[in-house]
């Protein structure tokens, strides 16, 4: 599947002597895997301009000479950029195109970028830069949330960060800049279309645009090897709170709690860093884990074919009141992962369970509703969230009491159960979409025991919103354990707290609820929930 031999162009590194291979003669840069001398051709020699750094190892299941192949046209990994900003790095990887004689590219060969996204892939094309575009200065003006028209189509603003090219590697189409920092703006829209400004050329403006896409669509060969499911060999550290061992299992763990000391760990400068981290104090120190055990691994139909998800990162979430005498609502979130399809969350909330995949694009917003992908959305909540506690890991940087702005959709008529959420950070925006999820379904997926599941039951619907499903007898008995459950929250003794405690465990944020009621004396209502899960990675760029 790999690019046509007759194609490589070679030539000898004049730092060490070592073979450089170009696969297209439209490439101009390459990095001597022996010296990683940067390379620029000139005629049929090469010049050395530079040195790259080391490359971080993140532990990608992509290497160079993997290949793959999409709407028909085969492509071959040939190089690699490796670029840091606040939140960790990130990877984009050089695809060639074989588009054969009659191709778009030069010798039949078209070049793309194969990039990190979220958890997931965005394979984009360089493009001349739009006439309609900002200039360089402008877009560091440009804030997350915002609606642009470029290239005579509407974007919103995705994601603003300052980013810096840590290292290369392979075959690249430009020499690489490896000093100074830069800006780059993301840019999504309802089509599901991602575009990129890129500001590392301070000569001009660079312009991408692409589309998601899964691995499992690729049909990668040639990819490392279980790194992502199995132990990652030799990349353990010592907790820098306890001294305990830490142990990555995922190739993109950006961030990961301590078992020991709950001490949340910053890893996403690479473990050879000096690692922040932050000592945990809050309901979770104190009771049981998650209701689903971290490492578990069920069989959820998420969007797709039934496949084996496995959980890997747990997070307590809140929202924060505007008004001090409301009650603060809590909800749990179950960061599940598979190799092919990468992340998704599994949402408990008192209004019951869904799941939610951080999405590519950015639905349409008019007014309260919201479309995407053929479906209306109305808006049900909009509030600010923080984040309590944390176990596992992380795709994405966790940071302490982490705040988002959070609007949550439902869908409408024959999709009230689809769900869509809106989370903004100061300089990013992820949009998630899912649908609800019986208890039931989770329970089984992951074979909790009896007792366990009893505590997953919250996703009862009102008995009058329509025709019910269950025999009236059952409906009756339901009815009769959501009352005592919904009396024993709000009255709240010393008893009734020990009640809850007993059934939703000491790190519940039901039984956090009902001593704090106590305490304070109230009663108050056990209230809503997040629709979509936390998704701070950062923009594919």
């Amino acid at each position: 599947m790999a690019i046509s031999a007759q194609r490589v162009y070679r030539a000898a590194c004049p730092n060490c002597g070592a073979p450089v291979e170009f696969a297209s003669a439209a490439s101009a840069s390459a990095v001597c895997s022996f010296c990683r001398s940067t390379l620029v051709r000139d005629g049929d020699a090469l010049r050395r301009i530079g040195i790259s750094a080391e490359l971080f190892d993140d532990h990608s299941p992509l290497q160079l000479g993997a290949s793959g192949s999409r709407q028909g046209l085969v492509f071959t990994v040939v190089g690699r950029l490796q670029y840091g900003y606040e939140g960790g790095t990130w990877n984009e990887w050089h695809v060639l195109f074989d588009t054969g004689d009659d191709g778009g590219g030069e010798g039949g060969v078209r070049s793309a970028w194969l990039s990190e996204d979220n958890g997931a892939y965005v394979l984009a094309f360089d493009a001349p830069l739009p006439p309609d575009a900002p200039d360089a200065p402008a877009i560091d003006s440009l804030r997350a949330g915002q609606r642009l028209v470029v290239d005579g189509r509407g974007w919103d603003v995705a994601s603003v960060v300052r980013a810096r090219l840590i290292a290369a590697q392979g075959e690249l189409p430009s020499p690489p800049r490896l000093d100074g920092e830069f800006t780059v703006v993301d840019l999504r829209n309802e089509a599901g279309e991602v575009a990129t400004f890129d500001a590392s050329d301070p000569a001009r403006l660079h312009w991408s645009t692409g589309r998601a896409v899964a691995l499992s669509e690729l049909r990668m060969a040639g990819l490392k090897e279980g790194e992502s499911e199995a132990m990652l060999k030799g990349r353990g550290v010592e907790c820098p709170s306890c001294g305990n061992a830490l142990e990555p299992k995922l190739a993109s763990t950006k961030s990961l709690s301590c078992s020991q000391c709950n001490a949340v760990v910053d890893i996403s400068q690479g473990l050879g860093a000096e690692l922040q981290h932050y000592a945990q104090n809050n309901s979770g120190a104190q009771g049981a884990g998650p209701q689903i055990p971290l490492a578990s691994t069920g069989t959820l139909a998420l969007g797709g074919q039934p496949l084996p998800w496995q959980v890997v990162g747990y997070q307590e979430r809140c929202d924060i009141p505007e008004d001090a005498d409301e009650d603060t609502s809590f909800w749990r979130e179950y960061l599940v992962y598979n190799r092919i399809e990468g992340f998704a969350f599994l949402v408990d909330s008192n209004e019951g369970w869904s799941w939610v995949k951080p999405l590519t694009g950015a639905p349409r917003v008019r007014g309260d509703v919201a479309d995407w992908q053929g479906t209306s959305y109305r808006k049900r909540y909009a509030y600010a969230a923080k984040v309590t506690w944390v176990q596992g890991e992380f795709y994405w940087r966790v940071q302490r009491d982490e705040r988002a702005l959070v609007t949550d959709y439902e869908g409408t008529g024959a999709s009230a159960a689809r769900r869509l959420s809106r989370e903004q950070t100061g300089s990013e925006v992820t949009w998630s979409a899912g649908q609800t999820l019986p208890a039931a379904a989770v329970a089984q997926a992951f074979g909790l025991a009896p007792g366990a599941r009893a505590a997953l039951e919250r996703d009862v619907p009102v008995l009058s919103a329509g025709k019910s499903s269950m025999g009236s007898g059952k409906a009756l008995a339901l009815f009769v354990v959501i009352v005592i459950l919904m009396m024993l929250l709000s009255t709240c003794g010393d008893d009734d707290c020990d009640e809850v405690r007993q059934t939703f465990g000491a790190a519940s944020t039901e039984y956090q609820q009902c001593t704090a009621r106590r305490a304070s004396g109230g009663s108050g209502r056990v209230g809503g929930g997040s629709y979509g899960g936390w998704s701070s990675g950062g923009s594919h760029k």
